[in-house]
This record gives structure tokens, C-alpha cells and sequence, in this order.
């Protein structure tokens, strides 16, 4: 399949990465139970922080701050009074969950406590004074569910991990009653209860090759349990299951894409509608009501778009539409009325320059396997061999999507052709498309990338001189493995927080990943020996390619070692390589500091190798102290 664009005869002019990179102006807005009043991130003395406004007016006021870094989450407490809120140390991902008064008043911490990790479960308006949080204190590698006194800061356990538990899930009486238990052989099962007291029972097995259910919701009645599964099916499908009985009925399927996103109106607690993400993001109804709203969201503006939230009446909907050549606008609307209000977009100053289109592409791959993804090309100049990039998600067990993306706008802005694959093994094309990326790092998944490149360059997009691959995490890894096993396939590449060592990586998973060991087995290997021939650390000596490599000095996930090991080795062995740590960073770079220092060096080592635009880097970028 070949993209085609529109060219232009005019460069558009450098998109600053302060735009890029920087805080948003706004983000994750959350419309308070009681629809009266809004929360959102922004930015206050450089991090992003914690407002309030009330809908209407201009009174907009932080109400929590951290000096330190910017705060990743917030969400309502069911009083429309209070805000809860998440932050964790440096990167480490160990959450702790927070409360702040509307009124005045400092934060306070609900989770207090040293090396635990939070998880909210379940926060309802119609019970404001108490919520149920998953909560790992009591045994680092498993998460309890606790009930939170918001009135009182009571914090008490409530339900116990056996042991094997990864996901629970309530009902509508914040009793919790789902439980989805991994067991040793990689399976998974269904547990389910009748309520506070009684014995759990299983209800559904389900293999590792159909992968662990998800939980959705109760149904109104809590009689019934929603969950998205794949079992007896390519794709995950929406599948209610009678809690007595375990009978299961399909209320929603797509033979070729998972099911990814699910509407639960708020005021009847009913499952009203069902996304599906093939190349764009689709809407299917499963409740006539809702068909007039969602073909009214529809037409509000271009978009791909999602309900975030709703007020506790179900009336008032918080939408975001996404595009791919601009920014995130947020409306809300009324069912009532069928009105439609602007509340803002999350980047206004991208507003003032020309972006990039994003298009679905496909290839097949060397095996004959069918491979999707997206082609971004720059503004301006005729298409025909540009220097490229290739952008590899991480995960890998996720997939690309269309949608703005700052990295992509970046690389297309600067003049590059910029190539995403969902290889094997991403997620969102059902199962079989997952599970044919199993003990493949270094195999197939690999060889899809390396047919990514060849597609781009027999379309006639891209120079094979000038090829770059680019990714973070198992982007990273694949960054890494592309150029120790195929030493000439590309220019040059830069590594985010990549795995070099899959024993080692393996070796320090973190604790709470413990009832993912016999999935990361079957999925990546479990012998030493060939998890050593899937490393690039131990081929490093045939890259031949300049490296450049960023590290989290506190990543939980990817330690700092994979990221030394392979730095010196490749010293050792005299290839050229840029190493930077950051010292307060975790698996990427949240401070947007970090990421315009990091960028303006990936910048700048593009354009070195490649060819391609430079805006030279600022005082404040400097990269200097980072070196390693």
C-alpha cells in the first residue's frame, strides 16, 4: 500500500522544541461528579500541577503542587470537594495517593509508607467519603485492596492477595467480587464471589495463548461481570458473564481488531458503547439511546474522539477529540440539550505552525504475514528519498496509533520521513498476531522492522544511506539488536532506556511483575542460553553504527545496568557512542527539562548523520552534566 501526499513548495518554519517538549498548556481535564466544577493538569513554576475551575467562570487556582516533579494523575473524589491525586520519587513508579481540599490546605498523603506502589480501584460518587485503592505494602510483589476513609485518612485492608491475584475488581457496591489470579503454568482464571464473606469460586480458565482477561465493569445489577477476553476468538471481545452460573454471552466482537475501549454511561452503570481501534479509532453503539449522541460527537469536530468522563447524572459528557496534525481539543457536552462546549486545547501554540498528516500503511512481511502501521512524511518537500526514521513502540506487548505524537512531529518537522510498525507481537489485531511475536525479540519482530525499512526505501520514500532507527524501552532493544545484527541496515540509532541483556533484564523485573514470570516465558524465552543469543550485548562488537543511549537512573523496569553494560562494551570496542543519565528519571523522561535536553542531543546527532534540520540547542538545554 502506498501513501500519497500533497507537496508543497515552501519549508514550513522550525517548530521550537519548547512547543514540543514542553508542559502542555493544559491536559487531562476531569469533570467533578457534580458537573459544576473542572480539574486539570498544568503547568505552576515549571511542573505540571494540580487546578480547579469552576465551569463558567475564570477562578482557576492550583491546588497541588510538587517542586520536585510533575504530577502524572488526578482524578475527582466523589464529594466534588476533594482531589486525588498520584506522585511517586524520582521515577521510581512507586505511586502514593494524595488528597487536597478545594477549600484550602495542604495535600494529604493516603498511602504513607516506604517502597509501595498505589493503584486507585475504584473511586464512586455515590460513595464520597470512601474508595478502594490496590496497594502493595503488605508483600512488595502482590497488591492487596484497601478501603480508604477520605474523612478520617483510615486506611484498612479489605480484601487479601492470595498470592496470585493481578487484577481485582468491585462492584457497584465497592464490595470487591472479580478477581483475575495468574497461575504458575501461565494461565489465567476468572474468580468471582457472591459477596464480602463468601468463598471465591472460578467461573473461566483461559490459556496464555488467549492472554489474561480484562475486567470492565459490573453489570447494574452486579449479577453479571463485563470482561474483554479473546477466548474462542482471534480478538478480544466484549463477554458478559452470569456471576451464579459463569454462563457467557458475546455482546461485542471484530473478527481482525481487539475491542479497546468501553463506554459505561454513568447514570445506569449499563455498558452503552464499544471502540474499536483498527487504522482509526470507531465507535459501535449497543444501546439505541446513545446512537443520537455519539453520531452528534461525532460531528463536532474532525478527530478521532473519547469520552475521558462524565458527571455522576451520566448527563454531562467530558469528550477529547485527537488529530493527528495538531493538538487535543476537550468539550464538554450535554445529552440534554445537545449542546457542545469548548473548554480548550491542550497545545495551542502548535495552533501557529504546519504539522505533518500521519497515514495507515501496510507491508507484508518476508513470512507473508500481513504487517500495519504509519507513514508520517515532512511538509514541503517531494517525498522521494528523504532521510528516514524509524520509530519502534515500546512495550512491546502495545501497539502504534493514529494521533498526534510530539516525537513524530519532530522527526517530519526536521525533514525526516518517519516509518511506525506494529510488528508481531503488538497488540490490537487479536491473538494469533500477538502470539506469533512469542520468543521473537531478536526473530520475526525484528525482521518485520528490518521489511519496514525495505517497503520505505522500494516506495521510493526513503534513502537507504540515510536511515535511522529510533525507540525506547523494547524500542530501545530493538534499536540495539538492529544494529549488532544487521550492522549495515542503518545510519545510526538512538536508544531510550533499551534492554541489552534479557537475563539480566529478567533478572530484575520488578517485584510486583511476579505473577508475569511464566508470561514473560513464553513470550520471551526462559533459557539462559538463548535469551543470551536474543542480546545485543553480547554482538556488540559488530555494531559498527554511532550510537546514542539515554538512561532513568531510577528505572524500575530497565535498569541502569542494561544501559552500562552495553556502553561499555562498545567503549571497549571503540564504536562511537553518546551516553547520558538522568539522575531524577525513571523509564523516560517525564520533566519536560530532561526531555528538551535530551532532544536537542538526539537532534543534533540526526542532523550529523543524516542530514537533517537543526534548531541549535539553548543555554537551558545543555546536555554537558548528563554525559557519561
Amino acid at each position: 500500500m502506498t501513501a500519497h501526499h500533497e507537496s508543497s513548495c515552501e519549508l514550513p518554519t522550525l517548530i521550537p522544541r519548547e512547543i514540543l517538549f514542553g508542559e502542555a498548556e493544559r491536559e487531562s481535564p476531569r469533570i467533578s461528579p457534580d458537573a459544576t466544577k473542572l480539574a486539570y493538569l498544568a503547568p505552576h513554576c515549571g511542573k505540571l500541577s494540580v487546578w480547579v475551575c469552576t465551569i463558567g467562570a475564570c477562578d482557576d487556582r492550583v491546588v497541588a503542587h510538587d517542586p520536585a516533579r510533575p504530577i502524572p494523575w488526578c482524578a475527582w473524589q466523589g464529594d466534588s470537594q476533594h482531589v486525588l491525586y498520584l506522585q511517586d520519587h524520582a521515577g521510581d513508579e512507586n505511586y502514593h495517593l494524595f488528597s487536597v481540599d478545594l477549600c484550602g490546605g495542604s495535600s494529604h498523603e493516603m498511602t504513607p509508607g516506604e517502597n509501595l506502589r498505589c493503584l486507585p480501584l475504584a473511586i464512586d460518587a455515590r460513595y464520597p467519603d470512601v474508595g478502594l485503592i490496590s496497594l502493595n505494602s503488605r508483600d512488595a510483589s502482590l497488591f492487596d485492596v484497601y478501603r480508604v476513609d477520605f474523612t478520617t485518612g483510615l486506611l484498612s485492608i479489605d480484601t487479601e492477595n492470595p498470592g496470585d491475584v493481578s487484577l481485582w475488581l468491585a462492584d457497584h457496591a465497592l464490595v470487591v467480587r472479580g478477581a483475575v489470579a495468574q497461575l504458575a503454568n501461565g494461565s489465567s482464571v476468572i474468580r468471582v464471589r457472591d459477596d464480602r464473606t463468601s468463598v471465591w469460586r472460578t467461573i473461566d480458565e483461559f490459556s496464555l495463548q488467549d492472554g489474561a482477561p480484562q475486567f470492565v465493569a459490573f453489570s447494574p445489577d452486579n449479577q453479571a461481570i463485563i470482561v474483554r477476553t479473546a477466548k474462542t476468538a482471534n480478538a478480544d471481545r466484549l463477554v458478559k458473564y452470569d456471576v451464579l452460573t459463569g454462563a457467557s454471552t458475546v455482546l461485542f466482537e471484530d473478527a481482525h481488531y481487539d475491542v479497546t475501549s468501553v463506554f459505561v454511561d454513568r447514570a445506569t452503570d449499563e455498558i452503552v458503547a464499544v471502540g474499536v481501534l483498527r487504522e482509526r479509532l470507531s465507535w459501535h453503539t449497543l444501546d439505541a439511546k446513545f446512537e443520537a449522541t455519539f453520531a452528534a460527537l461525532h460531528n463536532i469536530r474532525e478527530g478521532d474522539f473519547a469520552i475521558i468522563n462524565a458527571s455522576s447524572d451520566g448527563n454531562t459528557l467530558l469528550v477529547c477529540y485527537r488529530i493527528d496534525a495538531g493538538p487535543d481539543f476537550f468539550y464538554l457536552y450535554n445529552q440534554q440539550t445537545s449542546e457542545a462546549t469548548l473548554l480548550f486545547c491542550n497545545r495551542p501554540a502548535l495552533l501557529d505552525h504546519k504539522l505533518a498528516t500521519m497515514e495507515p500503511i501496510s507491508y507484508i512481511a518476508r513470512d507473508g504475514l500481513k504487517i500495519h502501521g504509519y507513514l508520517t512524511l515532512p511538509v514541503g518537500v517531494e517525498p522521494r528519498n528523504l532521510p528516514a526514521v524509524l520509530v519502534v513502540h515500546g512495550g512491546p506487548w502495545h501497539r502504534d496509533s493514529w494521533g498526534y505524537d510530539p516525537v513524530i512531529q519532530w522527526l517530519a518537522n526536521r525533514g525526516y520521513a518517519v516509518i511506525q510498525v506494529n510488528f508481531r507481537g503488538s497488540t490490537g489485531y487479536g491473538k494469533d498476531f500477538l502470539n506469533a511475536g512469542n520468543r521473537q525479540f531478536a526473530g520475526a519482530m525484528r525482521t518485520d522492522l528490518l521489511d519496514a525499512r525495505d517497503w520505505a526505501i522500494a516506495q521510493g520514500y526513503a534513502d537507504p544511506q540515510r536511515f535511522a532507527i529510533f525507540g525506547g524501552s523494547y524500542g530501545g532493544y530493538a534499536v540495539l539488536t538492529a544494529l549488532a545484527f544487521t550492522p549495515d541496515a542503518f545510519t545510526c540509532g538512538v536508544d531510550l532506556v533499551g534492554p541489552s541483556n534479557l537475563n539480566t533484564f529478567v533478572a530484575a523485573i520488578p517485584p510486583y511483575w511476579k505473577q508475569m514470570r511464566a508470561m514473560f516465558a513464553e513470550r520471551i524465552g526462559d533459557d539462559a542460553e538463548f535469551l543470551a543469543s536474543q542480546s545485543p550485548l553480547f554482538r556488540a562488537d559488530a555494531i559498527r553504527s554511532p550510537l546514542l543511549i539515554a538512561q532513568g537512573a531510577n528505572d524500575p523496569r530497565v535498569k541502569q545496568q542494561e544501559s552500562d553494560q552495553m556502553v561499555e562494551v562498545l567503549r571497549k570496542n571503540t564504536i562511537p557512542v553518546t551516553y547520558v543519565v538522568f539522575e531524577n528519571e525513571g523509564h523516560g523522561f517525564a520533566d519536560p527539562a530532561n526531555s528538551k535536553r535530551f532532544t536537542a542531543l538526539a537532534e543534533a546527532f540526526l542532523a550529523q548523520h543524516l542530514g537533517g534540520r537543526l534548531e541549535p540547542a539553548h543555554p537551558h538545554e545543555d546536555i554537558t552534566e548528563y554525559l557519561r
